[in-house]
């Protein structure tokens, strides 16, 4: 199922006076292709799961249209548009089995689409297959790891066989090792299933390890929308740029003059055309090449040790955060009793941005 939106604005009524309006989505105009698993990333607060209620149908637009393939659904209830939903909390029924869980759906079934029990009990033993519980169906919710309730969950939402599946941050109550086997877990899943999913997350290195697009949002609005390594490699803009990558992007006070870009007195790119001017200019921390003859001076701080990497702390006056990190190969000598430290950037990993609209220049 493709999902499109065009135009959608969904606009909240402030609490203490007339105009304390919330903007939760401002105007998002985007498809979400066909039996993609689909992230929408971005930081607490900026709109991520307003717009997955918007698609499922619990909150109405303010205006524009929402498409399911060629259907407008705009004004469809909730349960006529046939999408399964996982929430952070699991919203598991705690005096029902796992089995009884699974099944609930399936008997809100009216009409033709009612299932006969034999029916039913397929569907459940079948979704239970997919997220590898089947072991565990007379099992209760207090019985169960937060990972294991996550699987009935996500086996809820699929026992109703949805053309769109919504995951709204469904990792986020896990602990870190069990958030890694859930996210492999949900990507197989969707896999296997085909299942046009949208994933919900302010957790970059989640979205960017199982998604096949990530939409990235700020305060509502819809910044940028691409296969997760495009979008690192090629942020809009600078808040794109800021937000995906660990560790993150590092932030230089720069200028563009004559033709060159620089970080202090240093000419570190060339800048051929573009128009002299303050920038922010921005390198990602695996840029940074140890160059004795390199054109960045920074000050040496220390060395931490990563195994196969190591990092590199520095500083330099320019720079917006008070350290520098540059992730270099274990094999580069670095003289830890200098006080300096020199580099070489690697073209495709430096960005440029205007200092007005932080729009990418470079």
């Amino acid at each position: 199922m493709k999902v499109v939106l065009k135009n959608v604005t969904k606009v909240f009524p402030g609490r203490l006076k007339r105009d304390d309006k919330v903007v939760a989505v401002d105007n998002f105009d985007f498809e979400i292709p066909d039996g993609k698993l689909v992230a929408l990333l971005g930081p607490s607060g900026c709109g991520k799961s307003t717009l997955l209620n918007l698609i499922c149908g619990l909150e109405e637009p303010t205006s524009g249209r929402i498409f399911f393939d060629d259907t407008d659904i705009t004004d469809l209830p909730p349960e006529a548009r046939g999408v399964g939903m996982v929430f952070q909390n699991y919203a598991l029924y705690p005096h029902m089995t796992v089995r009884k869980n699974i099944l609930f759906p399936l008997g809100n079934f009216k009409g033709k689409d009612k299932l006969t029990k034999e029916q039913m009990e397929e569907r459940v033993l079948e979704a239970a297959r997919i997220v590898r519980i089947e072991e565990l169906m007379e099992r209760k919710p207090s019985q169960m790891s937060g990972g294991q309730q996550q699987r009935v969950a996500i086996a809820r939402a699929l026992v109703k066989l949805p053309g769109l599946l919504l995951l709204d941050e469904p990792l986020s109550n896990l602990d870190a090792r069990l958030r890694l086997e859930t996210r492999e877990e949900i990507r197989r899943i969707q896999k296997r299933t085909g299942i046009t999913t949208v994933f919900v997350t302010h957790d970059q290195e989640e979205a960017m390890s199982i998604s096949d697009m990530i939409i990235v949002m700020k305060q509502g609005v819809f910044q940028q929308m691409g296969k997760p390594q495009e979008v690192y490699d090629d942020p809009v803009n600078l808040f794109v740029a800021k937000f995906l990558g660990t560790p993150a992007i590092n932030v230089f006070d720069g200028r563009i003059e004559n033709g060159k870009v620089y970080i202090g007195e240093e000419a570190v790119a060339d800048a051929a055309g573009k128009p002299d001017g303050e920038v922010y200019v921005t390198i990602r921390p695996e840029g940074f090449v140890p160059d004795a003859n390199g054109p960045l001076t920074c000050g040496f701080s220390a060395v931490e040790v990563m195994g196969r990497d190591i990092s590199v702390i520095a500083t330099h006056e320019k720079a917006e955060a008070p350290v520098i990190r540059a992730i270099v190969d274990a094999d580069n000598k670095i003289d830890e009793t200098s006080e300096t430290v020199r580099f070489s950037i690697k073209p495709h990993k430096l960005f440029v941005f205007d200092k007005a609209t932080e729009l990418r220049i470079i």
